[in-house]
């Protein structure tokens, strides 16, 4: 077990991109994103999805559908109040404008930004596991 000194890191990958708003797609392309999460725990940093925040309060704010005006309220500024937080962001994943937006304000705050697991610190030599999309 690693100190807890290390980076908190978003992980910033597809949500809705490319699925045709199909929960079993999107439910994937989480998966993939918290796949990542525990090799980045265990070489000491603290990982973070934002729809680990986002999906419960947009299910809490009423929304019925991805892309409603309750999903809007919530979904990307979350994630852009969590950077506020966060030393870095890895951006994994195909195409999407929302991990692309993240990575733009990453880069305005000065934060780290990671395009490969082995590009984090005391993750050397790790490679990333294959999508589940």
């Amino acid at each position: 077990m690693h100190p807890y000194n290390g980076l908190m890191i978003l992980i910033a990958g597809p949500y809705r991109s490319g699925t045709n708003d199909d929960p079993a797609k999107m439910a994937a392309n989480v998966r993939a994103m918290e796949q990542l999460a525990l090799p980045l725990f265990r070489a000491g940093h603290l990982p973070i999805v934002g729809e680990w925040l986002a999906l419960p309060l947009v299910a809490e704010a009423g929304s019925t559908s991805v892309g409603d005006a309750a999903f809007n309220e919530i979904f990307h500024p979350i994630a852009e109040q969590l950077l506020v937080r966060c030393d870095g962001v890895l951006r994994t994943g195909g195409p999407s404008q929302g991990a692309d937006q993240m990575v733009a304000i990453a880069r305005e705050r000065g934060l780290q930004v990671f395009h490969e697991l082995s590009e984090v610190p005391g993750c050397e030599g790790l490679v990333e596991p294959p999508t589940m999309a």
